[in-house]
């Protein structure tokens, strides 16, 4: 069957494997194929390898153990690492699969799990620690090949390759990273492997559904789950696999030769090995996760009631609770959006100017003795604890008093404006040992209830609506500044519309008048679970905000080096150099472009074309969010700036040996000017190199310090 060829045709960029029997494009992808194995040094190329492998490894287990004290993340990572070998459940903002490794690396290596991770500067005395940083420098340590060999296969360029790789040894900041129990050499490993492994099933375009167009097609999917199941942020390098493969397909379907059986069959195979393996994979890690955290712990409260009934050392795990509520129960409240925490209350006063001074109410993520509340009727103050007084049900439709037991006070509503939601009422507590006013009362229903009906602890989901002023009590979302202690908001919104915001459950219940029943009835599906997991990462991730005194950065400072120390990558100067000078010799001179030049243009367009993609991938995102950014979130990008540096200069030391020196000094002058720039990044290692070993003395604002003359911006500190 012959279908007509579209009007155009994707572009020139190296793409994913071409149909078998036909080539994409008149044969490019076949003379490509037979181009790379033609490549000069070969012989050299595994030595090479051999010889930057080295060097990598060697830079990164260099004083590995060194400082022996926590350092920087390594209270959050290490910490996580822990939790898993003793089974503790936690929350965390990423995904698992990161802290799974490192408590697997330390597992193996000997780690207990003791170690508490409190703070910087502890130390770890007797506890083997250097596992786990030796596993985060092995993965670090193999950027560098994995770099190496994405820009040979993409360059041709021997050269090339061992200045990308040169750049990357001798980068302080990526040995830095890679020496310390951190998440972020684990997610470049994976990314790198992606990379790596696309473009490797590029250059079998020629041999379509061989052993090992399968095998490099079916490691980037599983690369690509890597890589998301340590951040969320590998969806970025998902993103330009996933445009590789449109691009290819696209070509694929432009060719007449291919028919659409084989054109289905390449479909198929993308489909399964970039889409349903990465995500198979990506819910195994999950359900390890969740099967290996089965013990109760400090994440507890992030996850719905249901949730943690299954947890080993939960309050609610295998025990029988009162099943309807009643007048005079102690009760918590968790409200059933995404992480809307416990209804809460404290001693400590809303500021001036934010409402009325009253006691603040707000909606906290942990289990804590300030959750509780005393439901009591609205117009009755007997004792209802007395043994001897008859039990009472709490029915749909019932006004109500919810008293703090801590504080007691009433939870309590009035017009003034709640402290970041203006449009909504303020939330206090209010009255002394229980005793009020009006705006203290709340009329409790029962989504989807009748009056009259009774009311099922975690399993009725119920709304408070406020006598006095007709709003429903809910959880905003938002966090409050350090006077609310960066709780939740809780408001009272005038707005009758049912979100999960104004929705909740009760969860403990105690009231020994009333038999209990067991909860293993509620145990949710792996689904629920999973679904729930991300909607509370995503929640986490997005409030992330700055805090005091904290050093962060901004996207546009990354590039520049504007506050930190490492290896310039010129990029940007060098490829617009290279255009510059391109254009300004053909319009001056008239000289037409030899056939090895239009060559030198092909790879940069095409080899680094794609890895300037993953470049804009990786570092424009970062602009359009809200959280928290720190420096080492540049570094993914920066993976990819060095690969096109390495690319860009070869390219341009061969342009100016080839058109501006005769041909006899051509050689020089390319050997010349690439030892130079080897040596340069070499002597700028030399000088900086205390930034990832350690330095001694004072601050290098001080004139005495030996790290003085090296502060070339005011704003680098160290």
């Amino acid at each position: 069957m012959r279908r007509a060829r579209p009007a155009a045709a994707g572009g020139g960029a190296p793409r994913m494997p071409a149909a078998g029997g036909g080539q994409a494009g008149p044969g490019q992808l076949r003379r490509r194929r037979r181009e790379i194995r033609r490549l000069p040094g070969g012989p050299a190329r595994p030595a090479a390898l051999a010889l930057v492998t080295l060097l990598s490894f060697a830079s990164r287990f260099h004083r590995l153990p060194e400082p022996p004290h926590v350092c920087w993340d390594e209270t959050h990572f290490g910490k996580m690492g822990s939790y898993y070998i003793n089974r503790t459940f936690f929350f965390d903002v990423h995904p698992p699969l990161g802290k799974m490794l490192i408590g697997l690396a330390g597992y193996l290596s000997g780690y207990d799990g003791t170690f508490p991770f409190q703070k910087p500067g502890d130390r770890y005395e007797q506890h083997n620690y250097v596992g786990m940083r030796g596993f985060c420098a092995f993965l670090g340590s193999c950027l560098v090949p994995f770099a190496y060999l994405t820009v040979l296969e993409l360059s041709r360029s021997l050269p090339a390759a061992l200045l990308t790789a040169f750049i990357l040894i001798f980068d302080t900041g990526c040995i830095t990273l890679s020496q310390y129990i951190l998440l972020d050499p684990i997610l470049m490993f994976f990314l790198m492997g992606a990379v790596l492994s696309m473009v490797k099933c590029n250059s079998c375009a020629d041999r379509p559904f061989s052993a090992s167009w399968w095998f490099w097609l079916c490691l980037t999917g599983v690369n690509l789950a890597g890589a998301m199941g340590v951040k969320f942020v590998g969806l970025f390098v998902v993103l330009l696999v996933g445009l590789n493969t449109i691009c290819d397909l696209w070509d694929l379907l432009g060719d007449l030769s291919l028919s659409l059986v084989m054109f289905g069959k390449h479909l198929l195979a993308r489909v399964l090995c970039l889409i349903l393996l990465p995500l198979t994979l990506y819910t195994a890690m999950f359900a390890v996760h969740f099967a290996v955290l089965n013990k109760s712990g400090p994440g507890d409260g992030f996850f719905s009631s249901a949730f943690q009934s299954q947890l080993i050392g939960n309050n609610l795990h295998n025990v029988s609770i009162p099943e309807y509520l009643a007048y005079g129960s102690v009760v918590t409240m968790k409200n059933l959006r995404m992480a809307g925490g416990y209804l809460h209350s404290h001693w400590h006063l809303y500021p001036e100017g934010i409402g009325a001074r009253q006691q603040q109410v707000t909606a906290y993520l942990h289990k804590d003795l300030n959750n509780l509340w005393i439901i009591k009727k609205h117009d009755l103050d007997t004792d209802l604890s007395d043994p001897s007084s008859p039990v009472e049900f709490v029915r749909h439709g019932d006004i109500i008093r919810l008293e703090h037991k801590e504080t007691c006070r009433n939870l309590h509503s009035h017009q003034h404006e709640a402290p970041l939601t203006r449009k909504h009422f303020q939330v206090t507590g209010y009255g002394i040992n229980g005793t009020g006013d009006s705006n203290d009362f709340w009329r409790i229903e029962v989504v989807g209830g009748k009056a009259g009906k009774l009311i099922k602890v975690l399993r009725s989901q119920v709304r408070l609506t406020h006598v006095a002023t007709g709003c429903i009590l809910g959880s905003s979302g938002k966090t409050l500044p350090k006077w609310g202690w960066e709780q939740v908001e809780v408001t009272c919104t005038p707005y009758l519309k049912e979100t999960p915001n104004s929705l909740w459950n009760f969860e403990d219940h105690i009231n020994p008048k009333l038999p209990n029943i067991s909860l293993d009835v509620l145990k949710p599906s792996f689904a629920e679970i999973l679904l729930e997991s991300h909607m509370v990462m995503i929640r986490g991730n997005s409030g992330l905000k700055p805090k005091d005194n904290e050093v962060t950065s901004k996207p546009w400072h990354w590039p520049i080096n504007y506050q930190v120390i490492w290896w310039l990558n010129l990029v940007t100067i060098g490829l617009y150099l290279l255009m510059a000078v391109s254009t300004a010799v053909t319009l001056k001179r008239g000289v037409q472009l030899t056939s090895e030049l239009k060559e030198l243009s092909r790879v940069v367009l095409c080899g680094g074309g794609q890895i300037t993609l993953g470049w804009l991938l990786h570092y424009l995102p970062f602009f359009l969010m809200g959280r928290v950014l720190y420096f080492h979130h540049y570094f993914p990008a920066m993976l990819f700036s060095s690969m096109l540096t390495g690319i860009t200069w070869d390219t341009l030391l061969k342009f100016c040996a080839r058109v501006l020196s005769p041909r006899i000094t051509a050689r020089k002058v390319y050997g010349g000017g690439f030892l130079a720039l080897v040596l340069l990044i070499i002597y700028s290692f030399y000088l900086f190199h205390p930034l990832s070993y350690g330095m001694i003395g004072p601050m290098a604002s001080d004139p005495s310090s030996p790290m003085a003359g090296l502060r070339w911006m005011d704003s680098w500190e160290f």
